[in-house]
């Protein structure tokens, strides 16, 4: 999904993920699910790697509007 920011291939996407991205990223997922996501700044912090982001994520009991 980060590749989709900015055009990029997927080989093109490193581990870190910026201010930007992440703004982006969640906006996405909250489209994408019809939901908010109501993070933390904790958890907004340590989603600041990819490997960061999938594991907060992973954590997150979402309920998901109607599509």
């Amino acid at each position: 999904m980060l590749a989709t920011y900015g055009d990029r291939r997927p080989d093109e996407v490193g581990d870190g993920i910026d201010s930007l991205e992440l703004a982006w990223l969640v906006h996405q997922l909250e489209q994408h699910y019809g939901t908010v996501l109501d993070l933390t700044d904790e958890e907004l912090a340590r989603m600041s790697t990819v490997d960061g982001a999938v594991a907060v994520l992973a954590g997150l009991k979402v309920e998901t509007g109607s599509r």
